[in-house]
């Protein structure tokens, strides 16, 4: 299934809080101290930009102003599609170049993951905002972010059907049709050609050694850099890191180290009102929906209603999302403990939800450059030049062969989870593009990684430090996926900073506050014989309230259905509740704004209590506090 090392579907709050906490930061001790506004930028060498060195084997246009960020320079760097010469043609790279505040320290490369991303077109370098939070982490040092070929402005590739295929199935078959479209020209976008690439531009800015930032993939290709052009690099830092040899061919790694990350994450009690047992429940349910997938009625923002057909991977694929949107992490816990017990409505809904953000425009994350990427990387079980027709009876028996417990406590239907599933229909050749063998190079390495990345875990983390002589790894436990920008605490962007200018680390950040603790058990489907209680109801608004913020955090659309009726209505900084419904026969019709950023969020505001179970009244929710009259009843905390 084409699990995307990064999806960033998620809702925006992830990264803007990062943003947020870093511009904070800014506002005392060293930060404002190392970043003065009355410096000025510090241009680059004119040789950096203009001309082209003896033996480069590419060519840059001249550099000029673009956007708005002061300092900031384009340009672009032309490569041959093959590097061989056998098939003709170029392929020009969109280059972008912010230069160092104060005395330069350097240049450091940022590296997007998917693959997919576009690098410049990700770290939005026309942001004084975005450009002010990577000075921040990198200081003294230019920053150099360009497009991989095949994304963004460098020859974006784009395939509308891969882009929207959600079920595995739809997946595969679009993926086989996509590499008809871009046709023979799809064997020129392997890691190794990207990593070529980039030693291009480094060479085209006349730049002698460069530090790296990679994010998920880029991690990947950071290191295929390093292995291939070892003299070149200066420094790493590696954020969610992906092994150079990865990503697994049926993701069994992720699989294996799944039921540790969601216990994890439930370390700290907050997952207790909704389930005592999270990994169990996930594997329960997966496996249960991979014997007999699921199919049921959900409402949509419309008022309509859609038929929604869940199965084990989708669920997989649901869950592994939350680790880059805390809404999602929100409700988890308690929508798949909820479909233990057999009630499948919220996961339906759910999962209904999740597929609706996955709409994502090509510019933001080429999925045909994703396909092309990876069923040329590989490792598969088959060689590259084995025919379609041969190779899904070969990964049967790679598959069978597997010894037991590849999968965690997942099936072997799980394989499916993986790129081997995804490629098997990818023409010759699919895999076999391998890197540079190395040796790595022995500079100062930083290996970032949350406590709650289940698509790359810390065990590969760890596993690539230790190739490193002088190889350090952060963990940031609770924090999930793009670590560095999504740790809401700062802690991880303080640590970069910190091993930038040479200071001593730790290798643990305390854990901080969710932006929402995971929502409670969810109530039964039914509605109860008699009306509820003005307690039972009370109850079961409070549940609601909390879903719908977790709703509202998630950020799937901007109208949300509820899972049992009515809707939510979403805005920036508040939402509305037209007889939303998590329950039964109860519904919420309100207003609540966010009242504080601090974590976990906290909201203010009115609802009324209605339905035709419920014990009717209204209620006042001021941060931690839901009070009211219920049936004539006054309850609350």
């Amino acid at each position: 299934m084409r699990v995307g090392i990064d999806r960033w579907a998620g809702v925006l709050g992830v990264l803007a809080a990062g943003l947020l906490t870093a511009l904070a930061l800014f506002g005392a001790g060293d930060a404002a101290a190392a970043a003065p506004p009355t410096l000025r930028p510090s241009p680059l060498p004119e040789p950096a930009f203009f001309g082209r060195a003896p033996g480069v084997p590419a060519a840059a246009s001249r550099a000029a102003p673009c956007g708005t960020t002061p300092g900031l320079v384009c340009s672009q760097v032309v490569v041959p599609l093959d590097r061989t010469g056998q098939v003709p043609g170029t392929i020009s790279l969109h280059v972008e170049v912010v230069p160092a505040l104060g005395t330069p320290r350097g240049a450091i490369f940022l590296i997007a993951g998917g693959p997919g991303q576009g690098s410049a077109h990700v770290f939005g370098l026309d942001d004084e905002q975005a450009v002010s939070i990577y000075r921040y982490l990198f200081p003294g040092y230019t920053l150099v972010a360009y497009d991989d070929r095949g994304t963004g402005e460098s020859g974006l590739l784009d395939c509308p059907a891969v882009q929207a295929a959600l079920t595995a199935d739809q997946q595969r078959a679009a993926a086989a049709a996509c590499a008809g479209t871009i046709g023979p020209t799809r064997a020129f976008y392997s890691t190794a050609e990207h990593a070529e690439d980039l030693d291009a531009v480094r060479q085209a800015l006349g730049l002698d050694k460069i530090a790296l930032y990679g994010v998920s993939y880029g991690t990947k290709l950071a290191m295929a850099y390093a292995l291939a052009h070892p003299t070149h690099v200066e420094r790493l830092v590696l954020d969610s890191v992906l092994p150079p040899e990865g990503p697994d061919p049926y993701s069994a790694n992720v699989l294996r180290d799944l039921p540790a990350t969601l216990s994890a994450f439930c370390a700290d009690g907050s997952c207790k009102a909704a389930t005592g047992n999270f990994a169990g429940d996930v594997a329960a349910v997966a496996n249960r929906l991979a014997a007999k997938p699921v199919q049921g009625k959900v409402l949509a923002a419309n008022g309509r209603t859609v038929s929604k057909r869940i199965d084990g991977l989708s669920l997989l694929s649901t869950l592994l999302d939350g680790d880059l949107n805390p809404g999602l992490a929100a409700e988890l816990p308690a929508v798949v403990h909820s479909a233990r017990l057999g009630n499948m409505q919220p996961l339906l809904r759910l999962v209904y939800l999740h597929d609706l953000g996955q709409a994502t425009p090509s510019i933001e994350l080429s999925f045909a450059l994703y396909a092309a990427t990876v069923c040329r990387d590989g490792p598969f079980p088959w060689s590259p030049d084995t025919p379609v027709e041969g190779r899904q009876a070969i990964l049967n028996s790679a598959v069978a062969a597997l010894p037991a417990g590849t999968f965690g406590p997942f099936g072997s239907w799980a394989y499916r989870f993986g790129n081997a599933d995804f490629c098997v229909g990818w023409p010759s050749p699919a895999g076999g593009a391998s890197l540079a063998t190395g040796p790595l190079p022995d500079v100062p390495m930083l290996a970032v990684s949350g406590g709650f990345d289940m698509r790359t875990p810390t065990e590969g983390a760890r596993a690539v430090v230790s190739r490193f002589p002088h190889g350090q790894l952060l963990v940031v436990p609770g924090v999930g996926h793009s670590t560095v920008t999504a740790d809401p605490s700062g802690c991880a962007l303080q640590t970069v900073r910190t091993w930038m200018l040479g200071g001593p680390i730790s290798g643990q950040c305390p854990r901080s506050a969710p932006f929402l603790a995971p929502i409670p058990a969810l109530p039964a489907a039914g509605l109860p014989h008699k009306a509820r209680t003005a307690l039972a109801t009370y109850s079961i608004a409070s549940k609601t309230l909390s879903e719908a913020e977790a709703a509202w955090l998630m950020g799937a659309e901007p109208v949300i259905p509820g899972a049992y009726g009515g809707r939510l209505a979403a805005g920036q900084r508040e939402f509305t509740l037209t007889r939303y419904s998590a329950a039964p026969g109860v519904t919420l019709t309100g207003k609540l704004r966010l009242t504080s950023t601090n974590l976990p969020l906290k909201f203010q505001g009115t609802v009324t209590v209605a339905g035709a179970s419920a014990a009717n009244g209204i209620l006042g929710l001021n941060g931690t506090s839901l009070r009211g009259t219920l049936g004539g009843r006054i309850v609350g905390r």
